[in-house]
């Protein structure tokens, strides 16, 4: 494999000047500018900044089916994914029904498991709410993080006499003609359902329920049942909503960052759910400095690996839970779970590894894989294809075998090849290859039968082979360029951490000439480097890399701070390298 471009953002220079006459940090300036923030109002993250919930489709129309609900006395169950969004927007949903005015008891939930159920509603989920006596069976199902492709589930759920509001955040299904297919609910709020003005397309199945609660919420008052001064404060679930939103790894798009930073806020001030502020403690992080990475990084792996190895009820009781000690326990469960998922995703990747050198006779991939072994894990796919995704830069799915017999892949995508348009292709040239598939331009998922994956394999590199060029398939790292000698202060790094980075808008990424010094393996798999950097020698590492680099060389890297024996040190946490003087 080539090494990556590495290239430098471009910093328009009077939004830098407007940024600074603002009073924004200088380096901040520079980092803003250099993702399309043109003033200091765009960086306003103030609650009365967000969107209102009535530019979203269907949500007005959703507040007064939940409003009727709630003043009927009459039961509800939510159907959730099985992932970090899916379960805090169960939690959110339960937490903000209750706030609102649901009666005891009048609250279900039912999480569909992976092995068994499969994504999304299904008529079997359908049957599990409705196969009970008649006074416990709901009156209304409400998804969250999904539903919009469950066209056989909601018409099954309808049939039995639900009512159906499906809220998501994925793209709906296609019929054979490639026209949008809707599942006939009583009700839809999804931002990418034809006809959607919402601005944040990429807001996440969290973000999207906690909005049909700010609509039901505004409903309600309407017709009395609170006013502006006694009414819930729904802003308390913003916790969740943050996490939710990073850890799906949507867009953060100035409404996802203004939800973030507002959950970042309410964590740092001690204001949480006690299954948040018990992940924070289970994960080792400080929940007084809590950043973006926490959630991508720390508390939404725990939480998936619920979904992936064992069962999201167990994440979600965690959300749910308002006692501190029974969180705490729950919070070192899921904690034990994710260290289970880390073994099995250590031994796919070396699985995977040994396959890839059957596919890259001659050190190149081709332009999309695909790889399948009897032995991978269905819950963990999707990491593994993240992996690879990133060290070849591309396309990549990985399938396992179900409990079905059928295989169940999961992928992820490179810039310029969107997979769930590409999985559509697939489908059209391939028919009935394709049992179901999903998602969104970046990670996508589906289901083949059980001999499929040499033709998925083939149709997909051939989808790749259309829309890929050798620039595509060239991986580039977007820098922000040098950092001068003072910026490498612990003081600065906080700065940078407390800021909403993310999806679309990328944490700091620096690039500079530095002599190697010295260098050494770590932990046998990581390159631990001392360099000289604007004639000061500073600390580096480059995690999960062992060649050695030559004596002079451009780094790509990010800083954090080194804390040990209670001295703090300001490292360079290496991304690339490149021989100097190269791009």
């Amino acid at each position: 494999m080539s090494s990556p471009q590495i290239a430098t953002r471009d910093v328009p220079p009077r939004a830098v000047w407007a940024l600074e006459q603002a009073g924004v940090h200088p380096l901040l300036a520079r980092l803003f500018a250099a993702r399309g923030i043109r003033s200091a109002d765009e960086l306003d993250d103030g609650l009365a900044r967000l969107l209102p919930p009535d530019e979203l489709l269907g949500a007005r129309e959703a507040a007064m089916l939940l409003a009727d609900t709630l003043q009927a006395g009459e039961r509800l169950v939510v159907v959730a994914d099985y992932d970090c969004d899916g379960a805090t927007a169960c939690a959110v949903a339960l937490r903000g029904l209750a706030m609102l005015g649901a009666q005891p008891g009048t609250l279900q939930q039912i999480v569909p498991d992976r092995a068994v159920h499969g994504y999304g509603l299904t008529p079997t989920i359908v049957d599990l709410a409705m196969d009970r006596p008649e006074a416990d069976r709901p009156r209304l199902l409400i998804t969250v993080d999904n539903g919009i492709a469950s066209l056989a589930g909601v018409a099954h759920a309808r049939a039995r006499g639900l009512r159906v509001l499906v809220t998501d955040h994925h793209l709906p299904a296609c019929d054979a003609s490639g026209a949008v297919t809707l599942p006939e609910a009583d009700v839809i709020v999804n931002p990418n359902q034809p006809g959607c003005g919402f601005a944040s397309k990429a807001i996440a199945g969290v973000g999207v329920m906690f909005y049909v609660l700010l609509a039901t919420r505004a409903e309600l008052r309407r017709r009395g049942a609170f006013d502006a001064a006694s009414q819930p404060r729904l802003d308390a679930l913003l916790d969740l909503v943050a996490l939710g939103t990073v850890a799906d790894v949507v867009r953060l798009d100035a409404n996802n960052r203004r939800l973030v930073a507002q959950g970042l806020k309410r964590i740092r001030a001690g204001r949480m759910q006690a299954g948040i502020a018990a992940l924070f403690a289970a994960a080792g992080r400080d929940p007084t400095r809590a950043s973006a990475a926490d959630f991508g990084f720390a508390l939404g792996p725990r939480l998936n690996a619920a979904g992936r190895l064992a069962d999201m009820s167990l994440g979600i009781a965690c959300l749910l839970c308002e006692e501190p000690r029974r969180a705490a326990e729950l919070a070192q469960a899921l904690d034990a779970i994710n260290r289970e998922r880390r073994e099995v995703e250590s031994g796919m990747k070396d699985q995977a590894e040994r396959l890839l050198e059957r596919l890259m006779p001659q050190g190149e991939p081709p332009a999309a894989l695909v790889l399948f072994d009897e032995d991978f894990h269905e819950g963990v796919v999707g990491i593994v294809a993240g992996r690879l995704k990133e060290r070849l830069h591309r396309p990549t799915f990985v399938f396992a075998r179900g409990g079905d017999g059928l295989l169940k892949g999961s992928g992820r995508s490179i810039p310029g090849f969107h997979l769930r348009d590409a999985l559509d292709l697939v489908a059209k040239r391939e028919p009935e290859l394709l049992k179901k598939f999903g998602g969104h331009a970046m990670a996508a998922g589906c289901t083949l039968s059980a001999d499929g994956v040499e033709r998925f394999a083939s149709a997909l590199q051939q989808v790749a082979a259309e829309w890929l060029d050798a620039a595509a398939l060239q991986r580039r790292l977007a820098t922000d360029g040098p950092l001068d000698a003072a910026s490498f202060e612990p003081a600065l790094v906080r700065l940078l951490d407390a800021e909403v980075w993310g999806q679309a808008f990328e944490a700091p990424l620096f690039s500079d000439e530095v002599d190697v010094v010295n260098q050494r393996l770590v932990g046998e798999k990581h390159l631990k480097l001392s360099v000289r950097h604007a004639g000061t020698l500073r600390d580096a590492i480059w995690f999960g890399h062992t060649d050695a680099l030559p004596p002079r060389v451009r780094l790509a890297y990010r800083l954090n701070i080194d804390e040990y024996q209670g001295r703090q040190r300001v490292q360079m946490v290496v991304e690339a390298a490149v021989p100097a003087g190269a791009a």
